[in-house]
């Protein structure tokens, strides 16, 4: 049977419990509309475990016999994001204890993931530079070494982590060249500056990036 842990919600305001009255209240849960403190919810044993520490929550959660998951509005990404768990004092107790006899293991697993991912980070860079000077055989190397180590960032969103940049789609490639002299070889970034709205600044400059991109492609 699947699990359905409670939810504890940090309040953004000034909030009292709508059966003991005491407030304000830190963490609470919300019942039939109303705010509930965790003591008349019957999880004021538990302590609060922030997250960050995967293997730690992991413990924690599964040797405690009741948990909570504990959240907190976003108000500028309109969402709830989850802060870290409810646990039993106990059930944290021993789970830092096993984290502390294992630590060394297991900053060593995360040394080898470390370069195991730096090593894939480096391939997919690699492949990217590659592919541009490909389609661009007449872009500087410097300039392709620099739009692949830029595009491909890891965690950055951009072109060369997507799906399509990883597989060298030529669109996404030639896209994350565009970009680069967007910024680079015009003057974008200073229409910005002086307030010119986003699109029609990309307008004035097409004509410019195509021009350096006619000038990088096979003669």
């Amino acid at each position: 049977m699947d699990l359905v842990a409670p939810v504890v919600v940090e309040p953004l305001r000034r909030r009292r419990c709508s059966e003991c009255r005491q407030g304000p209240l830190e963490r609470m849960i919300v019942e039939f509309h109303a705010p509930v403190c965790l003591d008349c919810a019957d999880l004021g044993h538990l302590v609060f475990l922030r997250r960050g520490d995967t293997a730690l929550t992991r413990r924690a959660r599964e040797g405690s016999g009741l948990w909570a998951v504990v959240v907190r509005h976003n108000r500028r990404r309109t969402r709830y994001e989850r802060q870290g768990l409810l646990v039993e004092e106990a059930a944290l107790a021993r789970a830092e204890a096993a984290c502390l006899a294992d630590a060394e293991a297991r900053a060593r697993r995360r040394a080898r993931d470390a370069v195991r991912r730096s090593e894939r980070d480096a391939e997919v860079t690699a492949a990217l530079e590659a592919e541009i000077l490909r389609i661009f055989p007449r872009c500087p190397g410097d300039r392709a070494a620099e739009i692949a180590a830029h595009a491909s960032r890891k965690g950055s969103g951009r072109v060369g982590r997507t799906a399509a940049g990883r597989a060298l789609d030529r669109g996404a490639v030639t896209a994350a060249v565009r970009a680069a002299v967007r910024h680079v070889d015009t003057e974008y970034d200073t229409l910005l500056m002086r307030g010119v709205p986003r699109h029609q600044a990309r307008t004035r400059v097409a004509p410019a990036i195509e021009t350096v991109l006619r000038a990088w492609r096979p003669v």
